[in-house]
C-alpha cells in the first residue's frame, strides 16, 4: 500500500510561509523546506497561496530608498501646507482690514 499523505493545518502552511519569507536571504527554498521536513513542491504552493510582502526583508538600500523617498514626500507637503497656511493668514488680514474700513460710521 502507499504511504498517507501528511495533511496540515492553515495556520502551519501560514507560519511556515512567514518563515519562509523570513529566512529568504540566508536559505534556498529546498534548504527551507528540508528543515521543516515538507516536500518543496508544498513550499512553493504555498508561498503562492499565503505570500504576504510585509513579511519579506527588504535589503537595506532599498530599504533607506523607500524612507528617503516618503520623506521627501512628507517634506514637500509640509512646504504646500505652510504655503497654504500663509495665503490663508494674509487673506485674514485683508478682509480683518475690510471689516475695519467698512464698520466705520459714515458721516
Amino acid at each position: 500500500m502507499g504511504e498517507q499523505r501528511q495533511r496540515y493545518s492553515e495556520e502551519f502552511k501560514r507560519r511556515t510561509v512567514k518563515f519562509a519569507q523570513e529566512q529568504k536571504l540566508k536559505k534556498t527554498m529546498r534548504d527551507i523546506a528540508q528543515e521543516l521536513d515538507i516536500p518543496l513542491s508544498c513550499l512553493h504552493q504555498w508561498m503562492n497561496q499565503y505570500r504576504e510582502f510585509d513579511h519579506e526583508p527588504l535589503v537595506v538600500e532599498d530599504r533607506i530608498r523607500q524612507l528617503e523617498q516618503q520623506l521627501r514626500d512628507q517634506e514637500r507637503q509640509l512646504k504646500e501646507k505652510d504655503k497654504k497656511i500663509a495665503e490663508t493668514e494674509e487673506e485674514l488680514h485683508i478682509v480683518k482690514k475690510a471689516v475695519h474700513i467698512f464698520s466705520r460710521p459714515r458721516p
